[in-house]
């Protein structure tokens, strides 16, 4: 068992998945005066905050608790005077707050090695000093995993030029540490929580209170500062380790990174296009920027460090990051959503409902996600103490000293700077930043809208297939064209349908599925807020740029040559645009998605290898449009999945370090509906165009099964609909922009094998192994077998479906005729035999067709004796309904749900979106109750009122 760290992926649990909710505040004096009372106030506030954080089921082992400071020169001097170590001037040294083994030699053999690369980037080391600690109130698993706390101070060599010049060597003193000390296993433990000449941090797996007691260094009245950042964690749904504990290098964070994926994608993908002058030949060092054993907090705080370390300002690097929503912000600085827009070029924003605050030792701020989904509020005082915190009122503070109070907007920053000595406006940050750069002419003159590239004439692509036959070989059903299609083109809306399904996982149907159908979206939950895309309109963004991105640490006017297009979903004539593009900085070429069928399912591996070789040979020839296209399907040629042939490429491009060199375009006959647009951008599509949806309903309309609009009507309808789709997609997961959302991989595989996984869909969630590539290839060949039959008879209609409805020869539900009609039989008969019919006929098809648990089978073991059993009557107290709301289930069923839990004492949920104010005090002569005993607040967005509460 590791005593350290995170164990390893078993069973369902996997660390990449962990996340974190937390308490944040910070101090600082405007004046700039240090002062221990500084360093006792932070600690208040941090002990205020302790309902913010978490700890397990041992009280004394926290989630996480962490303070940064200044470096307190004097008191530095004092500590190493015992030792015979002194100290050169402020910013002429450096310190390193560090983790080490409690093993002896493991300990020296790190000091040693770590020396090393100090002498090796041209620094001094000056000495080490063991900190003390006092671990008399920790918790046994906080002991177990205990590191050794350690300082080393660094001196500055003549060569650095600058105190920013001799950061940078710091910077990659501490990340070559990394590589060379803990992933070459000389000390298991080692971590460098801080390594500045301005900053410094105290941290670890504590709670609020044991902060204090644990380093008798924040005891000592001579450590002071003018700042001070402190965090209590809470591990949502991940597991405490001390690496975790906040703050970072430069942040403390509350939130949740939900684009994470795509964020860790798109880093690694941009590592070949990186270089910085302030680095040189130093840059390789620092690889890799990301350490992927993070939480998504320390992801984000790798990414800022780089872009500061790389020379840009603290909050410009923050605003880069979390944008506000300037795309729909119609009254904003033309100059500011410039600024905006060029650096959009250059990375995607960082998504999720998140409250950071940040301090580099002189600026010190704040900052909310576009959404505002994490509160912080400021107070500063007439003697010039500023507080700002997850909540109001964390420390006492006398009403006649308040200056003056507010919370941070969403969108906006409050930064402190500690060298002018004053709190510098949102608006003046921007203007400055804005105004920091031409970003408004480097746009003007650098990006093409695709609405106004020259309109060619589309050639009628020569289909060798009839239009049926390559319905049914992507698998096409009649229950698609009523159900989906038709409402999308006539209505411009997404198709509606219930929440669940009573239908089979893909991986345990009989019948050949498509591959979208093995992934399911990921949903917001608990401290994690979905948004909703039609009040929060404005916050939303569909905005897609097409062609290669730029050096993200050195800003020039060529990353803006990029094509903008408001929306992925392209027309057959944009596509050719994009085709036959001749525009400078632009060249397409398209990478043909067929295989010969008579390979078998052999050939489906085959053909993703020459897919990856096309690719690389495109690149390579300068082509920076890649178009993966699927026309051209018959009888000898079958058509490698979309998904899989997108998700193949834009992983293997990943690995090569050329993603960012080109974008990707499906051209599909497959994708027809939300969820398969969804899974392309996910997995990292840039435009979609779904050739055979639009040819499909030109046709229907041909046939009469469509009226009301025209073919181009339909199109436009269909667009509107896909793309609105897309973005109620991932607002579920409190996602913004389609811009973030892509490549974030928002998504659980469910029933493929894992070679598949780690080969083409890298890095998403498996936990059910399945079906190989030969077996998708079966599949697809399956359909493609029945499409173009050796009988040469062509299909005269598609296959009538199942999936939405019951079909006799369709796909399988659990509720179907005989089960409906027992379970309607029971209720009307109030006849408990019957319902045994009911149950029996649903377990059984669970297990024959449909459902994980039908697979599952309960151990065989001694029975208990009844008579050591609880009651009934005990047991059903402590049944409770699931948290699903009114728009989930209907009112019906949510209020017999609530009925029946109230007569047996159990407890219902009201779900989020809280409950009819009637339902209170409802009553009938049987005593019954509405009134739900569960009223979860959660984010507090939706149906939570003073009376609710």
């Amino acid at each position: 068992m590791k005593k350290n760290g995170l164990p390893e992926q078993q069973g369902l649990h996997d660390p990449s998945f962990e996340h974190d909710a937390c308490g944040v505040g910070f101090l600082a004096n405007l004046k700039g005066d240090s002062s221990h009372g500084m360093v006792k106030q932070a600690l208040e506030l941090l002990i205020n905050l302790d309902h913010r954080g978490g700890c397990g089921c041992d009280p004394n082992t926290g989630d996480g608790a962490g303070i940064l400071l200044q470096i307190p020169d004097a008191f530095l001097r004092a500590s190493l005077a015992p030792l015979r170590l002194q100290l050169p001037k402020p910013g002429h040294y450096g310190v390193a707050m560090v983790f080490a083994s409690q093993a002896l030699e493991e300990r020296e053999q790190a000091a040693r090695t770590m020396e090393s690369i100090v002498a090796g980037e041209g620094q001094s080391v000056i000495g080490w000093r063991d900190i003390p600690t006092n671990n008399a109130s920790l918790g046994r698993s906080a002991l177990v995993a205990e590191p050794f706390m350690r300082q080393l101070f660094i001196g500055r060599s003549a060569d650095c030029a600058d105190r920013d010049a001799f950061e940078r060597k710091l910077y990659l003193i501490r990340k070559r540490s990394v590589m060379e000390i803990r992933r070459s296993g000389i000390d298991p433990y080692w971590y460098v929580a801080s390594l500045s000449s301005r900053t410094m941090v105290y941290k670890g797996m504590l709670t609020t209170t044991q902060l204090e007691s644990y380093y008798p260094d924040l005891n000592d009245p001579a450590l002071v500062t003018a700042l001070a950042l402190v965090h209590s964690r809470f591990s949502t749904n991940t597991l405490p380790i001390w690496d975790r504990s906040h703050p970072y290098r430069l942040l403390a964070h509350n939130g949740e990174i939900n684009t994470l994926r795509g964020n860790i994608n798109w880093m690694h993908a941009r590592r070949s296009q990186l270089a910085s002058a302030l680095f040189g030949a130093d840059f390789a060092k620092i690889d890799p920027i990301i350490n992927a054993n993070g939480s998504d907090s320390a992801m984000f705080d790798n990414c800022l460090e780089l872009l500061v370390m790389a020379g840009r300002p603290l909050p410009h690097a923050v605003m880069m990051m979390i944008p506000e929503p300037w795309e729909n912000h119609a009254s904003m600085d033309p100059e500011l959503k410039a600024f905006y827009q060029y650096n959009s070029c250059l990375m995607e924003a960082w998504d999720g409902p998140a409250a950071l605050t940040f301090t580099d030792g002189r600026y010190i701020g704040a900052v909310l996600d576009r959404n505002g989904l994490r509160p912080l509020r400021y107070l500063v005082t007439s003697d010039g103490l500023v507080i700002m915190a997850s909540e109001a009122g964390v420390l006492p503070v006398e009403p006649k000293r308040i200056l003056m109070k507010g919370r941070v907007q969403p969108g906006h920053m409050f930064l402190v700077d500690l060298e002018q000595g004053r709190i510098v406006p949102d608006s003046e940050i921007k203007e400055e930043l804005a105004a920091g750069r031409p970003y408004r002419k480097w746009i003007e003159d650098n990006q093409l809208l695709l609405a106004e590239l020259p309109d060619l004439r589309v050639e009628s692509h020569r289909e060798t297939a009839p239009l049926m036959e390559r319905q049914q070989a992507m698998g096409y059903s009649f229950e698609d064209l009523r159900t989906v299609l038709e409402p999308m083109a006539r209505d411009g809306v997404q198709p509606l349908g219930s929440m669940g399904t009573d239908t089979p996982l893909a991986v345990l149907s009989d019948r050949p599925q498509l591959l979208y159908n093995y992934f399911k979206q990921h949903f917001a939950q608990v401290t994690n807020p979905p948004i909703d895309p039609i009040r929060e309109e404005l916050i939303t963004s569909t905005v897609t740029l097409l062609g290669s991105e730029g050096n993200l640490l050195e800003p020039v006017p060529e990353s803006a040559r990029l094509i903008h297009l408001e929306h992925p979903i392209l027309t057959d004539r944009e596509l050719e645009k994009l085709r036959r593009i001749e525009q400078p900085g632009f060249s397409a070429a398209t990478l043909p998605l067929l295989f010969a069928a008579d390979e078998g399912p052999q050939g489906l591996a085959k053909a993703m290898q020459t897919l990856f070789d096309a690719a690389d040979a495109a690149l390579g020839r300068g082509c920076n449009i890649l178009i993966l296209s699927d026309r051209g399907l018959d009888r000898q040629q079958a058509a490698i999945p979309a998904l899989l042939a997108l998700a193949g490429v834009h992983h293997h491009l990943i690995r090569e370090g050329k993603r960012t060199l080109a974008s990707l375009v499906v051209e599909s006959g497959e994708p027809r509906e939300v969820h398969h647009f969804s899974a392309l951008i996910g997995y990292g599509a840039n435009a979609v165009n779904p050739y055979l949806a639009f040819e499909t309903m030109d046709d229907m309309i041909r046939q009469g099964m469509l009226t009301g609009v025209d073919a181009q009507e339909a199109q436009d309808h269909f667009i509107k609909a896909s793309v609105k789709g897309v973005v109620k997609t991932m607002a579920k997961m409190g996602i913004s922009t389609i811009q973030s959302y892509r490549g974030a991989q928002i998504f659980e595989a469910v029933g493929l094998h894992s070679s598949v996984i780690e080969r083409y869909f890298t890095w998403t969630a498996s936990r059910v192994e399945g079906i190989g590539i030969e077996q998708i290839a079966s599949e697809l060949l399956h359909r493609h077998a029945r499409a173009f039959s050796r009988r040469r008879i062509p299909p005269s209609t598609l296959d009538p479906g199942g999936n939405y409805q019951w079909r006799r020869y369709g796909e399988e539900h659990l509720f179907n005729p005989l089960s409906i009609h027992a379970l309607q039989k029971a209720a009307r008969g109030n006849d408990y035999a019957q319902f045994k019919v009911f149950s029996g006929l649903i377990n059984e098809q669970s297990v024959k067709h449909c459902t994980l648990r039908g697979l599952l089978q309960f151990r065989q073991r001694e029975p208990i004796p009844l008579d050591e059993v609880e009651p009934v009557e005990k047991i059903v107290q402590r049944f409770k309904t699931g948290a699903m709301s009114y728009g989930s289930i209907s009112q019906e069923a949510h209020e017999t749900l609530a009925i029946a839990m109230n007569r047996i004492g159990g407890k219902s949920n009201t779900g989020e979106g809280g409950e009819d104010p009637e339902r209170y005090s409802w009553t009938k002569e049987a005593g019954d109750s509405k009134n739900s005993a569960i009223k979860p607040v959660a984010s507090a967005r939706f149906g939570v009122t003073s009376h609710y509460l």
